[in-house]
């Protein structure tokens, strides 16, 4: 008898424990929506004041703003400076990803070449509206947005970037 009385209690302990689990599982998945849900209204207005400030003319966009609008990885980066060595006329993704492999060996073909490409395209475009790289026939280029970005950057050897960010108002 003793026996069944804890065997019960036991029992109604656990369905106890059960249940106040579910609520705070409920609790802090409608925490997690409603944070969710900010995140996303700030992003949209993120987007609409770059949209807004680019119409006007006032966003101007630096090296460094686009590497971390865009940018993933390292191999991205080289990408990005193998077309900007390339110039206006472009370069077929083959060759980019040759030249990419000799510099880092990371075993790109054409197809992946072209897959990032894409992909930075529309990671950017989503953000600002922009586009990083064009198609001119089969090649690809950096487009007048990208080269105007960096413009007031010169590269080294060894990969380490110095900006020119000074105003003119600085400059005097």
């Amino acid at each position: 008898m003793i026996w069944e009385r804890a065997k019960n209690m036991f029992r109604f302990q656990k369905e106890a424990q059960s249940r106040d689990k579910l609520e705070i599982n409920r609790w802090n998945q409608h925490l997690l929506k409603d944070a969710l849900k900010e995140i996303r209204d700030i992003k949209t207005e993120m987007c609409w004041i770059r949209v807004n400030l680019d119409r006007i003319g006032e966003a101007d966009y630096s090296k460094q703003d686009i590497e971390h609008l865009a940018v993933f990885d390292a191999v991205d980066r080289e990408i990005m400076q193998r077309l900007l060595e390339v110039g206006v006329n472009g370069a077929l993704p083959k060759d980019v990803a040759v030249e990419v492999n000799k510099r880092g060996g990371y075993g790109l073909k054409r197809y992946d070449v072209a897959r990032r490409l894409l992909r930075l395209n529309k990671k950017l475009h989503k953000k600002t509206g922009k586009v990083l790289f064009e198609k001119r026939g089969h090649k690809w280029a950096l487009t007048r947005f990208t080269f105007e970005a960096f413009e007031g950057c010169k590269d080294d050897s060894f990969g380490n970037s110095s900006c020119d960010t000074r105003t003119s108002e600085e400059e005097v």
